[in-house]
């Protein structure tokens, strides 16, 4: 019975002994290795590989001398007066600025820049703010080192500000009134708070309505407030200003109070009914409400 756990086919025993053979080659090979690797390196041969390894270490020292090179040490700054507008990067480089601030300077320069005060100098692009106060004290900028157009433009600023200045007299003073539908834009300059554009903006809005009809009306300009509307008074007669039975919708849409929507009503309400008698007509519709038509009816012509 025990021999049948022993029994083998042709093909099972030549795979039995092809294992075998590869297990005894392996074994065989790992002592060869074994026997081999204990044996000496001869002296020769040990002279050539520290030769061989010496050069190698030597090339890799000098590969790094080219690529990396020893730092040379840094002059200590020597901090003298100086001219931003006028120094080299030789100077700059003594008193203690990196050079690549110094190329930044000059480059500057080149295209135009000039440093018109000590200030000016702070916003050089690399600069640190330590850098800038440990000089500060030595910056010196004559009016004879600037371009001659430095020169007009800081003449024309000061012109300017005593011209600024001297429009403060022009204003009208407290308690002054004037008439909203009959002042220019020059005399409205005159109050207080009101410049050009602001003139020119009250102008045309004026333009625009046919005239105010009230001085609160001031306050559907955004600029405007409660304050502003104390130097004005309505006294002019306001004229009706919309011809509701004969405008077209893009010239009706064209005022202020009203919009595309409801100028489009109005000429569809005449093609449909004839003309309107009055404002209670438009009453009906949505695109109308009490406001609109109470702000509406100084302006409305039923001509």
């Amino acid at each position: 019975m025990w021999k049948d756990f022993f029994y083998f086919s042709k093909s099972e025993k030549r795979a039995i002994i092809f294992l075998i053979c590869i297990i005894c080659f392996l074994l065989i090979g790992r002592w060869v290795y074994d026997v081999t690797s204990e044996k000496e390196i001869p002296e020769e041969n040990m002279e050539d590989i520290e030769a061989f390894l010496a050069s190698v270490q030597e090339k890799e020292h000098r590969s790094q001398m080219i690529f990396y090179p020893k730092k040379k040490k840094r002059e200590p700054a020597v901090l003298v007066e100086f001219d931003p507008n006028k120094a080299d990067s030789i100077e700059f480089i003594r008193l203690g600025l990196p050079s690549f601030v110094a190329h930044n300077i000059l480059r500057y320069r080149e295209k135009g820049g000039v440093f018109r005060s000590a200030d000016a100098f702070a916003k050089v692009y690399g600069l640190t703010l330590q850098q800038y106060k440990k000089l500060k004290p030595y910056i010196r900028i004559g009016e004879e080192d600037l371009p001659i157009q430095v020169l007009r433009d800081t003449v024309f600023h000061q012109q300017w500000k005593v011209r600024k200045d001297s429009l403060k007299a022009l204003k009208y003073p407290e308690g002054t009134i004037i008439d909203l539908n009959t002042a220019d834009t020059t005399e409205l300059k005159k109050i207080p708070g009101i410049g050009s554009t602001y003139a020119r903006q009250i102008v045309a809005y004026r333009n625009r309505l046919g005239g105010f009809y009230t001085v609160e009306q001031l306050r559907e300009l955004p600029f405007s407030s409660k304050e502003m509307q104390v130097w004005f008074k309505v006294e002019t007669t306001l004229y009706p200003s919309i011809l509701v039975n004969k405008w077209s919708v893009e010239r009706l849409r064209s005022h202020p109070y009203l919009n595309f929507y409801q100028s489009k009503v109005i000429v569809e309400h005449r093609k449909k009914y004839g003309k309107l008698k009055s404002l209670s007509q438009l009453s009906l519709y949505e695109e109308f409400t009490e406001k609109d038509l109470e702000r509406l009816s100084p302006y409305v012509s039923f001509d």
